[in-house]
């Protein structure tokens, strides 16, 4: 390829435009892959045609490449890859329409931290505002969510000179993670002028050419800063005080799985010296961890608080739990409160500055970062012996509530209502392999994951995606990680699996293996434990209005894609069902339940646990 490019190919016919369309797309797309790109999914599309013989060409020279019809289930399976491998995965689609299909993700991406890049083709300016088919304001489309926005040549990609093409790829690449924000979603639109597509002897002739070997980036240009990298790690003031009692909250997991050993590290220091105890929220990654002094059941433990359980200071890590009522108790503490984040900088405080103290300070310089900028005498010595005292009274709760769990969920299933939610919840996690990842839908399966959980669980990595809490690319994201590790299972509800039954079709491209544990309560069972329904029933029509249930057979579905399935009539046929659905790169078991009969179990529980915790 030439550094300078002829402007008068624009204005040539035919074959030399097309082969130059396509050398442009090989070499910006060749300069992402030599900044880290390895994974791209290809939705189809004519305007994008350049862009799509290039990644086939590219494909053997290491880049994994998928694809996928579905613009929005495209880009919800990178999101997933990009989670699990914290690196930024591209999505590769033509103009229009197709460009607004990648918008749910892009705001899941923005919220929940995760790298990934969007190209679009586009047509040319001058195509633009004159009723020019396909031609669309793209370019605003995915605007308030990406961290940055990048556009070719308005005449075409072809008229950029080589060198103007390597630097817009590897700006593109950098915004994924620029220094200062986080990791997030970054927007490439590329117009590109007609004729789109070379014949045959000009692709050969073109790859012919072309430089397609492929210098991989240097370890430390690959982009995998440390948390709050361009920031300064400066002290809080006032600083905890290590010597006296407090408690970590720690959030959702949303740092890159690169810096997450640090982050376990700098957490057991942390606890070694203080003695805190760590609230750990069922999304944290923490659970399971035998090392650590964990509280897996704060949201019930917090139905009657107990006024010895106060604390003057709290050090919270990363997003608030779910729970409502954690975090009302934290509104109520007259407490200091110091946040630490992965490398957000944005306020995650929803609280408003904590409770009645001096307000929530907030640092992006990740755990391991503002540990090490403590002075060293901070680290001398252990815990007091006051804050032993503070942490063995929270565990004495936990440990009573948890055996009162035990004998509340042993019945597993019903007479009359079959599979309970909250006794799957309860033994899920000890019937799956250990470190097997798990991906929790929102809704219901995530909220009964936090509060009944067995925390005698083995660890894995337990993935949810509560950026923006969505429900419309479950089935593609869990796709996405059990790519990335090789194996996954998903626990998801009804509705949140029909709303992505495109993702069965990744099938048929999935090297990993990915179980799909479908919790079936006839629609929307998160309606049910909200304050919705009447009293008389019949002021409202909550079934058409807010539950919607759907008249399908899902495992009918997953078969007409090639999936197998099974039905699970009993939790007690679950271990041997389990074995079974393991083993297929794609299978689904679906459980039924009652909606309503587990709302108000849930419910019941919860006065229970209160009434439980106030006995000597």
């Amino acid at each position: 390829m030439q550094g300078k490019l002829d402007q008068s190919i624009l204005n040539r016919p035919g074959v030399e435009l097309a082969r130059r369309n396509l050398e442009a797309a090989l070499l910006l797309l060749k300069a992402l892959m030599e900044q880290g790109l390895s994974q791209a999914v290809l939705c189809p599309g004519s305007r994008s045609g350049a862009l799509a013989l290039a990644l086939g060409v590219l494909e053997p020279h290491g880049l994994a490449l998928y694809t996928a019809i579905d613009e929005r289930s495209a880009a919800f399976f990178a999101l997933g890859l990009a989670r699990a491998t914290g690196k930024a995965v591209a999505v590769v689609t033509t103009s229009g329409t197709a460009v607004a299909n990648l918008l749910p993700a892009a705001v899941e991406a923005d919220y929940g931290a995760i790298p990934l890049l969007l190209i679009s083709a586009d047509r040319p300016s001058r195509l633009k505002g004159c009723g020019a088919n396909q031609t669309v304001n793209q370019e605003s489309f995915l605007a308030a969510s990406v961290r940055w926005f990048g556009q070719g040549d308005g005449t075409g990609l072809a008229a950029m000179t080589d060198a103007a093409i390597a630097a817009l790829a590897r700006q593109a690449w950098s915004a994924t993670r620029s220094p200062g924000l986080a990791p997030g979603p970054v927007h490439l639109n590329l117009p590109f002028a007609e004729p789109l597509h070379a014949g045959g002897p000009a692709l050969l002739e073109a790859t012919a050419h072309a430089s397609l070997e492929i210098t991989p980036p240097p370890w430390g240009e690959l982009g995998l800063r440390t948390p709050g990298s361009g920031t300064q790690a400066a002290p809080f003031s006032p600083a905890p005080d290590p010597d006296q009692p407090g408690v970590v909250v720690a959030g959702p997991w949303r740092g890159l799985p690169q810096h997450w050993p640090g982050y376990v590290e700098a957490l057991l220091r942390w606890q070694r010296r203080t003695g805190w105890p760590v609230l750990a929220d069922g999304l944290s990654g923490l659970r399971g961890l035998a090392e650590l002094d964990l509280i897996s059941s704060y949201d019930l433990l917090l139905e009657a608080p107990e006024p010895k359980l106060r604390s003057a200071q709290v050090l919270r890590l990363g997003p608030l739990p779910a729970s409502r009522r954690l975090q009302s108790w934290l509104t109520d503490q007259e407490a200091l409160q110091w946040l630490v984040s992965e490398g957000e900088p944005r306020c995650l405080d929803p609280l408003g500055g904590g409770g009645h103290g001096s307000g929530c300070q907030q640092s992006a310089a990740g755990l391991a970062g503002w540990s090490a900028s403590l002075p060293p005498a901070f680290w001398a010595g252990g815990p007091s012996g006051e804050a032993l005292q503070f942490g063995a009274r929270w565990r004495q709760r936990e440990q009573h509530l948890q055996l009162w769990l035990d004998q509340q969920l042993a019945n597993a299933d019903g007479a009359e209502n079959g599979v309970s939610e909250l006794c799957l919840a309860r033994q899920l996690g000890l019937l799956l392999p250990a470190g097997l990842p798990l991906v929790l839908a929102n809704s219901s399966p995530v909220r009964d994951w936090e509060s009944f959980a067995n925390p005698a669980a083995p660890w894995r990595p337990v993935y949810g995606f509560r950026g923006a809490s969505g429900i419309d690319g479950t089935l593609s994201i869990a796709c996405g990680v059990a790519e990335a590790h090789g194996q996954a299972v998903l626990l998801t509800g009804d509705l949140a699996l029909l709303h992505d039954s495109h993702g069965w079709l990744w099938q048929r491209q999935l090297k990993g293996r990915l179980t799909v544990i479908l919790i079936n309560n006839g629609g929307g069972g998160i309606f049910e434990q909200l304050p919705i329904r009447t009293t008389p029933a019949k002021a409202m029509d909550f079934e058409r209005l807010f539950a919607m249930p759907q008249q399908l057979d899902h495992v009918a579905l997953a078969a007409a894609h090639g999936v197998p399935g099974r039905r699970v009539l009993q939790l007690a046929g679950l271990p041997s069902q389990l074995d079974w659905a393991l083993q297929p790169p794609l299978a689904l078991l679906e459980l039924v339940s009652d909606r309503r009969a587990d709302a108000l179990r849930r419910q019941t529980l919860r006065r229970m646990a209160a009434q439980a915790l106030m006995q000597p």
